[in-house]
């Protein structure tokens, strides 16, 4: 399911701001945008999401705008003369490059060593992500609830149809009867009347959709129990949507007249869409 939620929040080092952006996957796939200083707490952040979140595509981008206040800064000498070992043998190598500047130095990565407690650091990053994941799990559920109510609608739809066409199956089938006689009269020329009759009830079985309408029945019921049970659902719906299809499927296969056809390529069509809504559904 898709869901975006953003929070900030102060911290001893500044400034923090995270973003999280969900898109529909079967999987759980957690992709990080993490600013250098920060990099450290991504693991902490990919315990935090997925002890959340099952499902989904998410992108989580986490930085800093950076403050003085409650901080000490100080230069890291280690880091500088790294820093100026790799400007020597730029130097050398590109005589004519200009020297770096002081504030090219300051927003190095690793100069300025910061004396703010991390502890304090990690405890902020962990109650922003918290933050961030409730109100992205309250967005995915409405979403969620909205989808189920798509899924519910056309179950109802779906089980309307199914009882509207089942009047109609006595008739189909005599019909059909009646049409596989008059062709075994005048296929084998015989006035065998019992013949005609094992022929012609062979003929309806074959035609006879009962229980595949009774099926149908039992997976369109089988549906709305579990979406009234909540949960991981959307494998389960998964799995009965192909059942549905596959019934439908056979009703199409064994229609003894055009309505009963019709109403089956109607179930088709409407499986074939709550299927596409539980692709989004955890």
């Amino acid at each position: 399911m898709t869901g975006y939620a953003a929070a900030s929040a102060g911290s001893p080092r500044g400034t923090l701001s995270l973003e999280l952006r969900s898109v529909n996957s079967r999987f759980l796939d957690l992709q990080f945008r993490i600013a250098d200083e920060l990099r450290a707490h991504e693991p902490l952040l990919r315990e935090l999401i997925a002890a959340r979140l099952a499902r989904g595509k998410v992108d989580c981008r986490l930085s800093l705008a950076e403050g003085m206040a409650g901080t000490r800064a100080s230069l890291n000498a280690e880091a500088l003369g790294r820093l100026k070992a790799l400007a020597d043998a730029a130097k050398k190598a590109f005589p004519e490059a200009a020297p770096l500047r002081i504030a090219d130095l300051l927003r190095w990565p690793g100069v300025i060593a910061e004396d703010a407690d991390e502890d304090s650091l990690r405890a902020a990053v962990a109650e922003l992500c918290r933050r961030a994941l409730d109100e992205l799990t309250a967005a995915r559920s409405r979403e969620g609830a909205k989808l189920a109510a798509g899924i519910r609608d056309r179950v109802q739809a779906m089980r309307a149809r199914v009882e509207q066409v089942m009047p109609l199956l006595p008739q189909a089938i005599a019909a059909y009867q009646e049409r596989i006689s008059e062709r075994l009269r005048e296929a084998i020329g015989s006035a065998d009347d019992e013949r005609i009759r094992s022929e012609i009830a062979i003929f309806a079985a074959k035609v006879d959709v009962a229980e595949e309408v009774e099926r149908l029945r039992v997976h369109l019921s089988e549906v709305e129990s579990v979406l009234g049970g909540g949960g991981a659902i959307g494998k389960r719906l998964d799995f009965i949507a192909q059942e549905l299809n596959r019934e439908a499927n056979t009703l199409a296969s064994k229609a003894a007249s055009q309505a009963i056809s019709d109403c089956a390529l109607e179930l088709k069509l409407a499986v074939e869409q709550i299927r596409e809504q539980v692709q989004n559904l955890e």
